[in-house]
C-alpha cells in the first residue's frame, strides 16, 4: 500500500515546522523574544519611575528646608549676573574717574566709587565671575585628587592605605592659609595659579570622606559579586563603588566652595592672589582698608557680598545633605 504524497511545504500533523520555510527553533526563539519584550519595557518604565520618584522625594526633603531654597535663589541670581556681567555692568570695571574718587552711592553709581573712581557695582559683578571660577575650578581639582586618593586608600587597604593616610594627615596638619601663602609667593599672581594652588591644598577633606565610605562599601555583596565575576579593581571602583559616594561628595563641594571663595579673597587681600587691577572681591577689600574711616562703603560692600555668598553656599550644602541623607528616606 503506497504512502500519501506530502509536499515539502506542507507541515506534518502535530509537527513544529513554521510557515514559509522558517525553522522551528528560530520561530520559537522569535516568539519568546516577542513575549519577553513587553516585560523588558515594563521593567525599564518601572526603573525610570523609581528614579523619578526618588528624585521627587529628595526635592521635597530639600524644599522643606527654607533657608536652602533662599540660598539656591541667591546663587542662581549670582551666577546669572556673573555670566551677563558684560551686559548688566553699567561701567567698565577697570576705567577710573579721578573726579569721583570715593564718592558715596548715588543715582548714577548705585554703590558708589572706589579710591580711584572706579564704579563699585561694576567691579562687584565682574568679581562675582572671578569668585565663581575660582570656587568651581579649585573644587574640581580638589575633588579629582581627593576622590582618587581616598578611593585607592579605602579599597586596597594595607600598605597603600597607610602611606596615603599619612599623606592626608600631613597635609591637614598644615594651616591651609599658610600653605597657600607659601605657594602663592612662589607662583606668579594669576587666576590660573590661584585656582591650582587652592585646589592642590584643599583635597584632603574629600579624601578622608571617600576613604571612610569605601572602607565600608568594599565589604558589600555587590562588590564581592563583581570581583567573583572577574571585574578588575579599576572597574569595580569606577562602576560599583564611586557612584555610591557621590552624595557626600556633592555636599562637600557645596560646603567647600564658600571656604575657597574666602581663601581667594584672603590671598587677594594680602596682595599675593590675583593681579591688583583685577576686580576681585578680596582686592576690593584691600583697596578699601586704607579708607575705612573716610570711605567706608568701599570695604563694606564687597565684605557683605562675600559673607552672603559664603552663607548661601553653606545653606545649600545643608539642604543637600538633608535631601541626600538615606536616613531621611521615609
Amino acid at each position: 500500500m503506497s504512502r500519501p504524497d506530502v509536499s515539502p511545504s506542507q507541515p506534518l500533523i502535530g509537527g513544529d515546522a513554521a510557515p514559509d520555510g522558517i525553522p522551528a527553533s528560530s520561530a520559537r526563539h522569535g516568539l519568546a523574544a516577542e513575549a519577553n519584550a513587553p516585560s523588558r519595557e515594563a521593567d525599564a518604565l518601572a526603573q525610570r519611575g523609581a528614579n523619578r520618584s526618588e528624585f521627587g522625594r529628595a526635592w521635597r526633603r530639600f524644599k522643606r528646608y527654607r533657608p536652602a531654597l533662599a540660598g539656591l535663589v541667591f546663587l542662581v541670581v549670582l551666577v546669572t549676573v556673573a555670566l551677563l556681567a558684560d551686559v548688566v555692568a553699567p561701567y567698565d570695571p577697570l576705567v577710573p574717574e579721578p573726579r569721583l574718587r570715593g564718592d558715596a552711592p548715588s543715582r548714577e553709581h548705585l554703590l558708589g566709587n572706589d579710591s580711584i573712581g572706579r564704579d563699585i557695582l561694576s567691579r562687584l559683578l565682574y568679581g562675582a565671575r572671578i569668585a565663581l571660577v575660582v570656587g568651581l575650578g579649585a573644587s574640581a581639582i580638589a575633588v579629582v585628587i581627593g576622590v582618587a586618593i581616598g578611593a585607592a586608600a579605602g579599597y586596597f587597604g594595607g600598605l597603600v592605605d597607610q602611606v596615603l593616610s599619612r599623606v592626608i594627615d600631613t597635609l591637614m596638619a598644615f594651616p591651609t592659609l599658610a600653605l597657600l601663602v607659601t605657594l602663592a609667593a612662589v607662583l606668579e599672581p594669576s587666576l590660573r595659579n590661584v585656582v591650582i594652588a587652592i585646589g592642590a591644598t584643599t583635597w584632603s577633606s574629600y579624601a578622608r570622606v571617600v576613604r571612610a565610605d569605601v572602607l565600608s562599601l568594599r565589604q558589600r555583596d555587590f562588590v564581592s559579586a563583581a570581583r567573583a565575576a572577574g571585574a578588575s579593581d579599576t572597574r569595580i571602583i569606577a562602576r560599583h563603588i564611586l557612584p555610591n559616594v557621590v552624595g557626600p561628595v556633592i555636599v562637600l563641594i557645596t560646603l567647600g566652595i564658600g571656604g575657597i571663595i574666602i581663601l581667594e579673597s584672603a590671598l587677594s587681600f594680602l596682595g599675593i592672589g590675583l593681579d591688583p587691577s583685577e576686580p576681585s572681591w578680596g582686592g576690593m577689600l584691600n583697596d578699601g582698608r586704607a579708607y575705612i574711616r573716610r570711605y567706608p562703603h568701599i570695604a563694606i560692600v564687597p565684605g557683605v557680598l562675600i559673607a552672603l555668598t559664603v552663607l548661601a553656599f553653606n545653606l545649600l550644602g545643608d539642604g543637600l545633605r538633608d535631601a541626600l541623607d538615606p536616613r531621611q528616606r521615609s
